[in-house]
Parts: structure tokens; C-alpha cells; sequence
């Protein structure tokens, strides 16, 4: 078995062992089912924050009520999080994941610091649990709470640790009293935890993994050193047939998830957005002008074999879908291909930072926008139509790149129909 034959083989492993993963799925999935949320909080963010004086002078009267699901949505992530990646790891052990979601939600609040506050008029002190913990900060502490209180209340269903109802008994009420045990283990455990990091420098488990971990990891992620090598691990897996987005984004999502959301915050508040390397921003510059240059240069080939492929790809790379270009040219195990293939979202990526650096581009907001979201409209949505029209120069770009590998494609491709005629 040769090199490339053997790499191909290792690497669907990787990608299937990941996918599998019920602790990698249970993140992604549970963080993909709170884009509903996520949108619904961006969309408020981005109605309520525009920078437009016009426009923020006509809604003065009903700018707070615009910003209202924002706040219960976006700086209340984690806790919609917490929920649903316990609920998607009970029901890959096919357990209740609604239980399991509750008792999760119940130990990520036991977990939460609840602060004091003097009121004017208030006899004593007023206890308040902030938002400081509920959003992007504790959103890293929700991955873990998620996944740590599901299992544990999953061991004790397994162990039988429950209580046994009669025959005869209505099956939701079974359900109900066969949890009580479990929950309890989960209760007891989470809060002995918030009691020993109560007792720390820390002060709260959320300020410990805030610090530890979800700091120097969005450090790592917001680089835009790191991104583009994770763009070129995707794009090179791709070529070999390996579907690349699994195995990177199941790595980075957290990470850019939580970056988005900073920046989200930041502009709902109208202060500086902190990050500039984000999730959105790998979308707007990476996802839909590097094949969209590649299907403008099969639009001036002279095989028709190009030209038909062109018109059948250009409808999906509007929308961000390439399947029928990478396996219909093809780019898979094409190595011709393959340079501009994976150089062409580097170059794009790389433009896009350098004329944010300079000013001349605005930070991508954090919008969460939905996948389907064509070109222009997906960078119109990130708060500017200076990042949409950025998406549609970096076409041109990107079709000088593909150009003169197509040609030599596109040489032979024609010299054999001509052949065959």
C-alpha cells in the first residue's frame, strides 16, 4: 500500500473515530442545536446595536426592548449549552436525555458565584446571580459540567442506583422516581466542587477553567497563524477524500463559538470588539469566494466538460456548498488541483486580516449565520456591507490563483475531446 493510499486510510479513521466520539459529538451537536438561540440573540444584538445614527436615533423609543432577547439568548448561552450537550450524551447512551439535561443545568447554576449587592432602601444586602458566568465566560465550564454531571448521572441509570416502582405505575411517573437517585449523586457531588473552589483563589470552578483553560485556548484559536493551519489541515484532508471540516471543526468550534460570542457581547454593549480572529471571520473570508474564483475560471474554459461542471457547481458555491466541485473536477487525489485548492482560502483568510489590521475592513460582529447563507448577504449579516463586498472581490482573486492550474486541466481536457470527436 502506497503513501497517499495509507494516509487516506488513516485519516477516515481519524475523521470516523471523531464523528463517533460520543463525547466529540455531544459537544458539536449540542452546540449546533443552539444556533436557533445563538441567531435569535445575534439578530437582536444587530437590530439594537447598529452603528448608524439615523437608524439608532429612530429606535431610541424601543432600542431596550430590541435588545431584550439578547440578553436572555447570547449572554445567557451557557446555560442553554449546558442543557443540550448533557441531553445529546444521554441519548447516545440511550438514556432520558431530558433528565439528564435538567440535573446538568441544576449542577452548572450550583457551580455559578452568586454575588452581593447593597441596594438604597434594602435592609440588608440583595444576593443576585450575574450574567458574568452565564454567556461566553462560563461557556468552556458548560462543555465540561455538561458532559462530567450527564455521565456520572448515566453510570448510576446503568448501575441501577434507582428507585423501583410497582407494575402497574403510569411509565413517566417510573421515569420520574428512577431519576431521583441519580440526581441526588449529581447534586451532592456538584456541590461539594462548589465548595472546595469556593475555598481557592478562584473563588468559583468557573472562574478556575475560565482562567486555565478557556483564556490561553482562545489565545491559541483567535491567532491567525492558527487558523490558517487548521485551513490547511481541512483543505488537505479534503483532498484525500477525507471530509476535513469534521475533524478541524470538531477541534475548533468551542473555541470560535466562544470568540463570536465575546465579540457579539461587545458590540450589543458598543465597545471594542476584543477579537478579531473568529468563526465569523474564517466564514466570510474562507467559505465562499475561494470556490466561487474556481467556478469563474471554469466559465471561460474551452472543454466542455469545465464549462458543464461550472454551471452545475456555481448554484451550490453561492450558497457555501462545494461537494460537487471537490468530487465532480475532481479536487479529490487531483494534485494539480490541490494547490490552489488549499492556497486560495489562505490567500483570502490572509487579505482579509491584513485589511482588517490596516482598518480598511470592520471586525466581524459574531453573528451566528446560518448555513445556506449566501455570499454577500453572509458578510452583510456580520455588520457591515464593507465585509460583503469584500467577499465578492476576493472572487477575481481567488480565480487568479485557480487560473493556471485549470489551464493545464483544461489543455488536456480539451485535447482529448477533440480526440474523441
Amino acid at each position: 500500500m502506497g503513501f497517499v493510499e495509507t494516509f487516506t486510510e488513516k485519516g477516515q479513521d481519524i475523521a470516523n473515530k471523531i464523528q463517533s466520539n460520543r463525547y466529540m459529538s455531544a459537544i458539536s451537536n449540542g452546540l449546533m442545536s443552539t444556533l436557533p438561540i445563538m441567531m435569535i440573540g445575534a439578530l437582536s444584538t444587530l437590530l439594537s446595536s447598529m452603528q448608524i445614527e439615523a437608524y439608532q436615533n429612530l429606535i431610541a423609543p424601543i432600542k431596550a426592548l430590541l435588545a431584550l432577547p439578547a440578553t436572555f439568548t447570547t449572554n445567557a448561552l451557557s446555560l442553554y449549552t449546558v442543557f443540550a450537550i448533557a441531553n445529546e450524551l444521554a441519548k447516545s447512551f440511550k438514556q432520558d436525555g431530558a433528565g439528564a439535561g435538567y440535573v446538568s443545568l441544576f449542577a452548572f447554576l450550583v457551580l455559578t458565584p452568586i454575588s452581593l449587592f447593597t441596594v438604597e432602601g434594602a435592609p440588608m444586602p440583595v444576593s443576585a446571580l450575574t450574567f458574568d458566568f452565564l454567556g461566553a465566560r462560563g461557556l468552556f465550564a458548560a462543555m465540561i459540567v455538561g458532559l462530567l454531571a450527564s455521565r456520572i448521572y448515566i453510570f448510576a441509570l446503568d448501575k441501577n442506583w434507582t428507585i423501583k416502582m410497582p407494575d402497574g405505575v403510569p411509565p413517566f411517573i417510573t421515569r420520574t422516581f428512577s431519576s431521583l437517585i441519580p440526581a441526588f449523586i449529581v447534586a451532592i457531588i456538584f456541590t461539594i466542587i462548589s465548595g472546595v473552589f469556593a475555598q481557592t483563589s478562584f473563588g468559583s470552578f468557573h472562574q478556575f477553567i475560565y482562567t486555565v483553560l478557556q483564556i490561553p485556548l482562545q489565545g491559541l484559536g483567535g491567532n491567525i497563524w492558527s487558523l490558517l493551519l487548521a485551513l490547511f489541515v481541512m483543505q488537505l484532508l479534503w483532498v484525500f477524500g477525507i471530509h476535513g471540516a469534521i475533524v478541524v471543526m470538531a477541534v475548533i468550534r468551542p473555541i470560535m463559538t466562544t470568540l463570536d460570542l465575546e465579540n457579539l457581547a461587545a458590540y450589543q454593549a458598543g465597545e471594542a470588539m476584543p477579537h478579531l480572529v473568529t468563526g465569523s471571520f474564517w466564514s466570510v473570508f474562507a467559505n465562499f469566494s475561494p470556490m466561487l474564483g474556481l467556478v469563474l475560471v471554469l466559465f471561460v474554459t474551452k472543454s466542455k466538460q469545465f464549462k458543464l461542471l461550472g454551471r452545475l457547481g456555481a448554484p451550490g458555491a453561492i450558497f457555501g456548498i462545494h461537494e460537487p466541485l471537490i468530487f465532480g473536477l475532481p479536487i479529490v487525489m487531483n494534485p494539480i488541483l490541490a494547490i490552489p485548492y488549499i492556497l486560495s482560502p489562505m490567500v483570502c483568510t490572509l487579505l482579509g486580516y491584513i485589511l482588517t489590521v490596516v482598518g480598511i475592513l470592520p471586525r466581524a460582529i459574531g453573528m451566528q449565520v446560518p448555513f445556506g447563507a449566501p455570499i454577500f448577504l453572509s458578510g452583510l449579516l456580520q455588520g457591515s456591507w464593507k465585509l460583503g463586498v469584500a467577499q465578492l472581490l476576493m472572487i477575481p482573486v481567488s480565480a487568479a490563483i485557480y487560473y493556471p492550474f485549470v489551464k493545464i486541466l483544461d489543455k488536456r481536457n480539451l485535447e482529448q475531446e477533440q480526440h474523441a470527436e
